[in-house]
Order: C-alpha cells, then structure tokens, then sequence
C-alpha cells in the first residue's frame, strides 16, 4: 500500500491545535509540502544548549580516557552511560567576557562572544542558537524555543546589566530572547495554534484525526504513536499539577503569608519537577519535530536558587559556589543528572537506524569554571552525534592551542547543522578536530 505524503502543517489537527509527528516508517513525516523525491532525507540535526550558572566543583570538572574507558570527575558522573556521546572541551573561552565584571559580563556573550555595553545599557551579540533558528526555523512551527528555570533579574551589579546574567539567548545584539518560565505555556506554545485558558486538553482535541492515521500505518508505528500519545498526556497531566506544593524555590519573601494576590498557577514550587518538565517539553519539541533549536537554562548566572530537594537549603546558588564544599558538589551533580535525563529521554527515541539523541546536539556549559569566576576556560561538553557527524567519546584539550575560541566550536556545530558559514561571533575558523 503507497501512503500519501502527509505535511507536518496540516496532520493530527484539531479545533485550535496542531500536533507534529514524532518519526514513524510508514509515513515520511519530516516532509513540509515537498515533493516524495525530496522527503527522504530523514531526521533534521538539532541543538539544545543547557545553561548552569556559576560554573562547578573546581577539582571535579573533568574527564580523561576515550569511549567507554573514559574517566569522569564527580561533577560528570551522572553521564557515565553516555560516555561514547561526550565530547569534553577544555580551554575553550571567550575573550570578551575577559574585559568586564565577574558576572554579567561573563554570561550575557556566552553564546555569541560578543562586546556588551556597561552602564545599564543592553547591547550583545546574536546567539548561536538564534543564528541557526533564522537558518532552519522557517521549516517548523516554533523556530526556537527559549526555556528558563528562574526569572530573570532586571538590576544592575558591578556597572553591568544583570539581564546578561539572566539571558543566554539573544535574538539581536540588543534583544534577549523572551524567556518562558511557565511549562504550561511552553507546551502550549507547541501544540496550540491560540493559547486560550480553558480549552480542553491538547490530546483530546486531536483524537479524532489520530485514530484515523492509526488505520494507515503499520502495526509498529502504532505502538509508537501510542506511546507518544501517552507521554503527552502524562505531560499534560504533570502540568495542571505544577505550583501545588508548598515549597518555595529562589528568592524568599521576607512575609511569611503573601501580603498581596496570589499570582496565578503555572510555574512549579519544586525546582526538580521543573526542571524536569521543561526537559520533556524539550524532548517533545523535538520529537515532534516541532523545534530544531532549543536552550534551557537551568538557573541564572549570580542565581538565588535554593534546593531544599537535595537538603541544601540553608544558602542561595551564588554563594554556595564559592565553597566548594561537598553540598556545592551535590547541587553541581543535580544539574548534570537532568542533563543525562534529557540524553536518556532522546536516546529512547528511535528513528530510523539512530535515535533522537544521535541525531541531535547537546550543549552543556557555564559561563565560569568555577564559583571563584575564572572563565579563561569555560566548561563545556557535547553530547549527541549530529546526525552521524560529530563524534562522542572524546577529550579535547584546546587550552594551549592557537584557536580557542568557543566561538569556534559553535562555527563547526553550524556547520554539522547545514549552516556553512564562513565566520560567527569572534571566530572565522571551526575547531578541526570537532
């Protein structure tokens, strides 16, 4: 049986809502209103950068070794079964974030290496993961999705804009990318053509069209839509649960009982179930192929984070990094696991001969190295095989060498993208050996 060629604009409709398919055999669903001949070029590459503040544990950020024999400090430890995925970096920097304060202006060129302005003035770089989303966003419905664990901080430390510190996405040198806190509006942002509150479930209102594709696909992609379709509900689920519990994260009021209204539901009072629902927002995104381009940043640089989760809830984020103490480390490996939470989420998504991890590129980085602000070299490490280019398993050690720039190693991950530029930020030559 020849099945037609579905457009990802117009398949699993509903009233108000539309639902990109994850990747199935019988239908070639990565196609956007092309010919059958142009539609088999199977799963898009994409990026994810993952953004921790206030850099990590000073003796137990590293690696050593190749593949499966490759060691890794404490900090790492969470990613041991995707040690064949990792690429390690070290000595990677950006020059600009040199010449300013011991914050902001470490964090607010992260992703482009661009000059900021001082003063209070706000004036970057675009960032790589902006560059790509004009390059592929037109082919998906969300050219980018831009996530956050903690709200921005609007004030001004050290003569530079906290916003630096609060942004690591930049849509143009003088605009931050809107940060969704809000996991609700995040996935409606996926699925909903018009927000509204109240509107009946995502799931529910593609149900009809879903049971009619059933009926056209093989029985293994049946399971497989079956399973994606649970794991939307059990998303949809955990989010009208979100901002029930009593345990406050961040900054802490000095009011015991609020002394004005109750801001609306919406973002969770557990750090860890928000984190881990931005996280499968993600894998869903990109499963769907919804977004090719996302970054989550998991706190803000100079955060006021606390994490009574872990029992570590008697000092904010920020000042904890300064003791390199075993709670800092604790905090520091917290933030690694949702990192390998997010790998193991796509490396159970199979398509075709790779799965959703192989055919992605994750970033994971800070803006110091550790808490006592020494960005001369930046912590950073990849994880996914870009469709079939990138190679894990490896250190790189570029801290003497003539080119470390971490402007560089974005110009080669534009490359393995499709996006053969000459120069980005600061660099005009890619890392070779990545």
């Amino acid at each position: 049986m020849t099945l037609p060629l579905h457009s990802r604009r117009n398949f699993l409709r509903g009233v108000g809502v539309s639902m990109a398919l994850p990747w199935l055999e019988s239908v070639p669903a990565w196609a956007d209103d092309v010919p059958a001949a142009v539609a088999s070029e199977g799963p898009p590459v994409r990026l994810a950068v993952l953004f921790a503040g206030n850099g990590f544990h000073s003796k137990e950020w590293w690696a050593k070794g190749q593949g499966r024999d490759m060691e890794l400090g404490a900090v790492l430890e969470p990613l041991t079964d995707f040690r064949e995925s990792l690429l390690f970096l070290r000595g990677l920097y950006n020059a600009e974030a040199l010449k300013g304060n011991i914050h902001s202006s470490q964090t607010g060129n992260l992703l482009s290496g661009a000059p900021l302005a001082s003063g209070g003035e706000i004036r970057s770089g675009t960032s790589v993961d902006q560059l790509l989303a004009q390059h592929v966003g037109p082919r998906t419905k969300v050219p980018s999705l831009v996530l956050g664990c903690e709200k921005s901080n609007p004030s001004v430390h050290k003569n530079y804009s906290m916003l630096y510190s609060s942004h690591i996405s930049w849509s143009s040198p003088t605009t931050p990318t809107p940060l969704e806190l809000y996991p609700a509006l995040a996935f409606d942002r996926l699925f909903k053509d018009e927000p509204r509150a109240g509107d009946k479930s995502v799931l529910d209102s593609v149900l009809a069209d879903a049971g009619d594709l059933r009926r056209s696909i093989s029985l293994s992609d049946r399971r497989k839509l079956d399973e994606y379709l649970d794991s939307v509900r059990e998303v949809e689920t955990r989010i009208a649960h979100a901002g029930r519990r009593g345990e406050l994260q961040g900054w802490r009021p000095s009011l015991e009982t609020p002394d004005i209204p109750r801001p609306a539901d919406g973002i969770p009072q557990d750090i860890g179930e928000h984190m881990r629902l931005m996280t499968d927002i993600l894998v869903l995104a990109f499963q769907t192929d919804t977004t090719r381009v996302c970054s989550l940043k998991l706190n803000n640089d100079h955060s006021s984070l606390r994490f009574p989760n872990l029992g570590v809830d008697y000092m904010i984020h920020h000042l904890l990094s300064h003791t390199d103490s075993d709670d800092w480390l604790k905090v520091n490996r917290f933030f690694v696991e949702q990192v390998a939470y997010l790998a193991r989420r796509l490396d159970a998504i199979q398509e075709g001969e790779r799965t959703a991890l192989d055919n992605s590129m994750l970033v994971f980085c800070s803006s110091m190295l550790t808490g006592n602000h020494e960005a001369n070299q930046l912590p950073v490490i990849t994880l996914g095989g870009a469709g079939g280019r990138l190679q894990g398993g490896r250190v790189l050690d570029y801290l003497d060498a003539p080119n470390r720039k971490m402007c560089s190693l974005f110009l080669s991950l534009l490359h393995k993208a499709g996006v053969p530029l000459d120069s980005f930020g600061d660099s005009d030559e890619p890392l070779a050996e990545v």
